[in-house]
């Protein structure tokens, strides 16, 4: 991994205090590493209609490729002090459009691939006709 660990981290807990969560409290801060080493954050943003509500991985993800990038190599993620959290169904997937090899690094957790966490994506190949 081209960053340090802890400057992932570090990134992740600032996008964290920038959360908006005024109805469950549960701040939670991503930030995702392109391949040419920049880092873009992401907060999740509650919304009294709770079905809207977007996560902070997926906040990071959508504000990285508005920006133009394709290629990731990690993504840091921290939640509130001492939880030990990692990233739902909807955001391992949305991630997985960009690649399994992501490597996943959050607080008192050993390092993962987003393949280990979602071993079996549906993807864009699955889109195509069946021959015949």
């Amino acid at each position: 991994m081209p960053l340090a660990r802890s400057e992932l981290l570090a990134a992740a807990r600032d996008a964290r205090d920038r959360a908006y969560a005024p109805y469950s409290g549960f701040r939670v801060g991503a930030a995702l590493a392109t391949d040419d080493g920049e880092i873009v954050t992401g907060a999740n943003v509650e919304n009294a209609s709770y079905p809207l509500a977007m996560c902070a991985e997926r906040s990071a993800l959508f504000a990285a490729v508005s920006r133009g990038a394709r290629k990731f190599v990690a993504l840091g993620l921290v939640g509130p002090p001492g939880v030990e959290i990692a990233p739902c169904g909807a955001c391992r997937q949305s991630l997985a459009e960009f690649g399994s090899e992501l490597i996943v690094v959050r607080e008192g957790r050993e390092d993962v691939t987003l393949g280990a966490l979602l071993p079996d994506p549906f993807g864009s190949e699955m889109l195509r006709e069946p021959a015949g």
